[in-house]
């Protein structure tokens, strides 16, 4: 049975996925900068390993699932969830997630002098497995609120090159508390160049989500390829490489980023028996 409109999500779900997600996080996080002593005291000093942290970064995650279940119910959370399967898109692109974002790493770090001046930041195949396993259930899981809902509402309104910008904003806006918390990860890098890497990398992120009919698995690869601890360290010089990488794949994508004939714009696949079609990659692109 096809989804009917009304169990769609509709545009404005946006503003509540917004208020959750800002909330939450920001919620947590403001505790701490306000009120440190009494949340130390109660639930100890806040890291990036926190369960209380992974809350706030669970935020966009949770927001989802809260708007997609109120507008859809559990039927519509299914075959929203069920783009957590799709993964096919061109091969150039999986070449760039696993050859292109490293290089862009290692030749951030040349340029900053440090690429084989630091240690390998792991000194047992158990630290290294342990520190990818947190990694991938902790960043990544952001994707289910950023592209899995924001970016499809977006695209409704707008052609996918502003869409990718305006989520860019969101996003790295979504990160400043973190950088005012002292034991977080963000807490030791520039909040400027992070801010305008996230709008590149959101830009760089949205024609693969649409070649790919709304993949959430692939920019949860791609977030989790990005942040992965192996790399080594190359602020700020990654980010200018990062904008650069952007502005060559608009070049690329121009097309279909000033298009908006094939954005994915909805935020649950017109499905049968609550199940995607197995050939919805044939298709022009839609999932409306």
């Amino acid at each position: 049975m096809i989804l009917s409109n009304r169990r769609q999500v509709p545009l404005i779900a946006l503003v509540p996925f917004l208020l959750i997600a800002f909330g939450l996080a920001w919620g947590i996080l403001a505790l701490f900068i306000f009120l440190p002593n009494q949340m130390t005291k109660i639930f100890g000093e806040l890291t990036g390993q926190h369960p209380l942290f992974y809350l706030a970064v669970y935020a966009p995650a949770i927001a989802a699932f809260i708007v997609v279940t109120y507008y859809s119910g559990l039927g519509g959370l299914r075959c929203y969830l069920a783009r957590l399967l799709l993964w096919r898109c061109s091969p150039a692109w999986y070449v760039f997630l696993i050859v292109g974002i490293p290089l862009v790493f290692f030749g951030g770090a040349a340029l900053k002098g440090n690429l084989f001046t630091e240690p390998f930041p792991f000194s047992s195949f158990q630290s290294l497995t342990v520190a990818l396993v947190l990694t991938a259930i902790k960043g990544p899981v952001e994707e289910l609120g950023w592209r899995g809902v924001a970016l499809p509402l977006l695209q409704r309104k707008m052609k996918p090159i502003w869409a990718g910008l305006i989520l860019g904003v969101i996003w790295g806006f979504w990160h400043l508390p973190a950088f005012l918390l002292s034991g977080t990860p963000q807490s030791a890098w520039s909040f400027a160049p992070f801010f305008f890497g996230t709008i590149a990398l959101s830009v760089i992120v949205t024609p693969l989500f649409n070649i790919s009919h709304g993949s959430i698995l692939l920019p949860a690869l791609f977030h989790f390829i990005l942040i992965n601890p192996v790399w080594p360290d190359a602020q700020p010089y990654d980010t200018y490489l990062f904008m650069v990488v952007a502005i060559l794949i608009v070049w690329f994508n121009r097309k279909t980023m000033f298009n908006k004939e094939g954005a994915i714009t909805e935020v649950i696949p017109q499905a049968e028996g609550g199940v995607i079609p197995r050939d919805l990659g044939n298709g022009t692109g839609r999932s409306s």
